[in-house]
């Protein structure tokens, strides 16, 4: 087979490194791929906005599955387009990809097929917003409605701060065009977890828990990011959370997009909130987490292909997910100053430090080769991953792993999995 896949950060050099293991595969291209993705696929410098151009490269290497990676691409229909050129292509089309383009569309989808969630109140005009905040209970969270690269979330402590917060994402337009509209929701509290999901539009199969780390400082401190490290399995998922997740969340879900007419093939990413009135969705996304990917598919035994062309085919109940029974974390070595202004062009070394070991892995998010090697270039760098026998290993190995690597200004979380210590 030659695969396609579509992106050129760290959930697609994890994908690519599950692709590669396929004996089904014999060649991988990626579009437009980052220098770690070049060592086992061939990189093509077209965008992942360039819905025709990605169509035409495809049908001339006659790819035999195209994967796409990324949420912004998924929400503006490029599976349609693929399909449209008769390519077999993994990830939801345009209109069951909106669970994570739309907050809007998923908290209304929630409500009326009774999936829990936080009571939320929807809001198009800032005057009215700022009426309704007047009278609310703090703390209270206010999200834009489109995506914002998982930073379009704020959680407002006073009424000050949301007032603040409505000006930044509907006037100012912080977000851009995702603050057209916004999700003003009850702040909720308990242990966060990520579940990655595969659909085929009517069978869901669950992959392993993960937890991921949004904010940038090491105590959940600074501003909201892409994600600053993660582990997987999260020790606070248990056997009866999963059990009432399954029943009322997973099935429910792919059960309502269906009814919707927007039957749903691909991987659904739900962010859960553990509270004390049980699990409820913080948020759907249509694609795998980054960096939950990096710690996730390391783990998976099942051959990749077989479990993406059976979502696209709607065999997946014929399928036996499949994980070890082991941990992994990822720590993310960020360039200093992100998610806000920071430097790129940095050499970087020590990466052939990762050649040969099979419990420990370098994933790339910003990198570029150069005549002078490869160099950084994005806020998020690289992900480093371990696997050890449980969580705490696994934590041990991936920090010992940060330090094999060296650039200028890196910098990265010193806590990632800490929460280990208290399961």
């Amino acid at each position: 087979m030659k695969v396609l896949i579509v992106g050129g950060g760290g959930r697609e050099h994890a994908i690519a490194c599950a692709v590669s293991k396929s004996p089904k595969v014999e060649k991988i291209y990626c579009a437009p791929g980052n220098a770690g993705i070049a060592e086992i696929a061939e990189c093509v410098d077209i965008q992942v906005m360039d819905f025709e151009e990605i169509a035409r490269f495809a049908k001339k290497i006659k790819a035999d599955l195209v994967i796409v990676g990324p949420d912004d691409p998924l929400a503006a229909g490029i599976v349609d387009v693929l399909k449209g050129y008769g390519l077999k292509v993994f990830g939801p089309d345009g209109k069951a990809a909106i669970l994570e383009g739309s907050k809007a569309f998923s908290k209304d989808l929630m409500k009326k097929y009774g999936i829990p969630t936080a009571a939320y109140e929807v809001f198009d005009d800032a005057e009215k917003a700022t009426a309704y905040l007047e009278k609310a209970k703090y703390p209270i969270v206010l999200k834009a409605d489109g995506l914002a690269l998982g930073k379009g979330v704020l959680i407002c402590n006073t009424k000050e701060e949301a007032l603040d917060g409505v000006k930044e994402i509907m006037l100012d337009k912080k977000f851009g065009m995702a603050g057209n509209r916004m999700v003003i929701e009850e702040y909720m509290t308990g242990r966060e977890v990520s579940v990655l999901t595969f659909c085929d539009g009517k069978t869901i199969k669950v992959m392993s828990s993960a937890q991921d780390h949004k904010r940038a400082g090491d105590g959940d401190t600074g501003l909201n990011t892409g994600g600053m490290g993660t582990f997987s399995p999260s020790p606070f998922y248990t056997a009866h959370i999963d059990e009432f997740c399954k029943k009322n969340i997973y099935k429910p879900t792919v059960e309502a997009m269906a009814k919707e007419g927007r039957p749903f093939k691909g991987v659904i990413f739900f962010g859960l909130m553990l509270t004390e009135d049980g699990p409820k969705v913080l948020e759907y996304n249509a694609r795998f987490g980054d960096p939950e990917a990096q710690v996730v598919l390391p783990r998976m035994k099942n051959d990749i292909i077989d479990v993406m062309c059976a979502c696209v085919d709607g065999t997946l109940g014929k399928i036996k997910l499949e994980f070890e029974d082991n941990a992994a974390v990822c720590v993310m070595l960020a360039s200093s100053g992100y998610p806000g202004k920071y430097e790129r062009g940095f050499v970087i070394n020590g990466l052939e430090s990762f050649k040969d070991k099979e419990d420990c892995f370098v994933f790339h998010s910003g990198t570029k080769k150069t005549g002078k090697g490869i160099v950084t270039n994005g806020g998020r760098v690289l992900g480093v991953t371990a696997k050890g026998d449980d969580l705490k290993k696994a934590r041990s190995r991936a920090y010992e792993a940060v330090e094999w690597i060296d650039f200028e200004n890196k910098y990265y979380r010193h806590d990632i999995g800490k929460a280990i210590d208290e399961a």
